[in-house]
């Protein structure tokens, strides 16, 4: 019997070892395969985060393109601007010739008049000089011929013979004076027919004096007609160079108008894919985080710096709430900190890629410049003393918590704080809220109830809005890279 015994007992050790050592095993395989599952976690929110940073690379690649393109399409509206009042200009300049140009045919009108009527006093002298041509031929033909009958001819009719034939010494002196009465004539008459050939002369010079008026009124106009058509020419082609400089800049800003509509579109293509990205890590850090729940209570030795960071934290998502709502952001905060999932420093926690809204507008850092008010000091110090609301890791505002499908969270003022980013079934899409803090996409999350962040840029509003409609309220992000919106 004794011996029977001690084979049982020998069996049952047998057994208890052989159990213990099944159970280290399986403890060992658990624990393999517990840290395999967590390695494969976080490779996948590792892949995940590198393609937000990717995103963002191209969102930040597309802004500055839009940063240029605007730049470009002032200057070129600018020089559109500046041509248009050059082509302006060139108008006036072009309507000012207009009106010397009808001033210069009321003198052509006027010159014509004159030219016509210096034509007539040109007809009339020619007439004139014809009229006394004519006469003096008259003249000069009569004259020739009383000369050659009396001084050239001889016989009864010459001079000589009528003075050798007198009677008497009476009748010579009678005819002597007769004949010098004829020779004072004939003088006469050569005098008025040099008297005609100097009245032929006058008016030949006049009708030329006339006729040189007439070319001088002409060319003068000519001239004047020739320089303002020049002119006229000139400005019409600087006119018509201006014209298509505008249409061309014109052509430019229709194209810059495309691309921007273009990267408009591609920006709110990258803010919803960069959405949907921070979504996805929200939910594999809250996947891991389920696996084992840590312990982020405790106090944190802070220095002066980052009681100041925390405090203007603190003061930028929850100045207008409650006391308890801001020790709620506080723990939000100060959890992160405590968390494996998180930077392991209040600065780093706040400055994360993509959580604090705050942070991104400036409002912290401007907050921080003017010095924390002293409740907000007082609820960070209390934090860090170990004060705690929750365990929440995350807050944002009620209308982004049921936009994104939280399935638990608890309401403080305005705020909703939830521990993991765990999503329930939407029962129909949430519409798209006109408030300024909602459609501030992930600043939302992350905006105090009592001040909006600084708006963006028209340019860059829509990716910012995309990029922030997925985070929590103060980093907690919803759908931030960093795990705002991790959990």
């Amino acid at each position: 019997m004794r011996g029977f015994h001690l084979k049982k007992t020998g069996l049952l050790r047998t057994i208890i070892v052989a159990a213990a050592f099944a159970t280290a095993t399986c403890r060992v395989c658990f624990a393999d395969e517990y840290e395999d599952t967590l390695a494969n976690m976080q490779s996948e929110e590792q892949q995940t985060q590198e393609m937000i940073s990717n995103l963002e690379k191209q969102t930040q690649a597309t802004k500055d393109s839009i940063n240029l393109l605007q730049e470009q399409r002032k200057a070129t509206q600018s020089n559109v601007n500046q041509l248009q009042g050059r082509s302006d200009a060139l108008r006036s300049e072009i309507e000012g010739y207009s009106g010397k140009l009808d001033e210069l045919d009321s003198e052509i009108e006027e010159t014509e008049n004159r030219m016509s009527e210096l034509s007539a006093q040109i007809v009339s002298l020619n007439e004139e000089l014809a009229d006394i041509r004519q006469t003096k031929a008259e003249k000069e033909s009569l004259l020739k011929r009383r000369i050659k009958s009396v001084y050239e001819k001889g016989g009864s009719n010459g001079m000589a013979r009528m003075i050798f034939d007198a009677a008497s010494l009476k009748d010579v002196l009678n005819r002597y004076e007769y004949l010098n009465a004829i020779v004072r004539y004939d003088r006469q008459k050569i005098t008025e027919l040099k008297e005609l050939e100097e009245q032929i002369t006058a008016k030949v010079a006049e009708v030329e004096e006339k006729e040189e008026e007439i070319n001088a009124y002409q060319e003068d106009l000519d001239d004047k007609y020739t320089q303002l058509e020049d002119l006229t020419d000139e400005v019409q082609g600087k006119l018509d160079l201006t014209n298509s400089s505008i249409s061309a800049e014109a052509g430019k800003l229709k194209d810059f108008d495309a691309q921007l509509v273009n990267l408009d579109k591609a920006m709110k293509s990258l803010g919803s894919q960069t959405a949907a990205a921070q979504a996805k890590l929200a939910q594999q850090i809250a996947a891991r985080l389920a696996m084992k729940k840590e312990d982020t209570s405790g106090s944190y030795a802070a220095s002066g710096s980052e009681l100041e960071w925390l405090a203007a934290t603190i003061q930028a998502e929850a100045g207008g709430e409650s006391y308890t709502g801001k020790l709620g952001v506080g723990s939000v905060i100060m959890n992160r900190v405590k968390s494996s999932a998180f930077p392991n420093d209040i600065k780093s926690v706040i400055t994360q890629n993509m959580q604090f809204a705050s942070y991104r507008s400036g409002k912290v850092e401007l907050i921080i410049a003017n010095g924390p008010n002293s409740t907000c000091v007082s609820a960070a110090q209390e934090v860090l003393n170990g004060a705690r609301v929750g365990d929440y890791l995350f807050f944002m505002t009620k209308y982004y918590a049921d936009y994104y499908g939280i399935a638990e969270y608890t309401m403080i003022g305005n705020h909703a704080f939830f521990y993991k980013w765990v999503t329930k079934a939407k029962e129909e899409a949430a519409p798209v809220e006109s408030s300024s803090e909602e459609s501030a996409g992930e600043e939302t999350p992350s905006q105090e109830s009592e001040e909006t962040p600084p708006q963006e840029d028209e340019e860059t509003s829509s990716q910012e809005t995309s990029e922030e409609e997925n985070q929590d309220e103060g980093g907690e992000e919803e759908e931030n890279e960093d795990g705002d919106s991790e959990e």
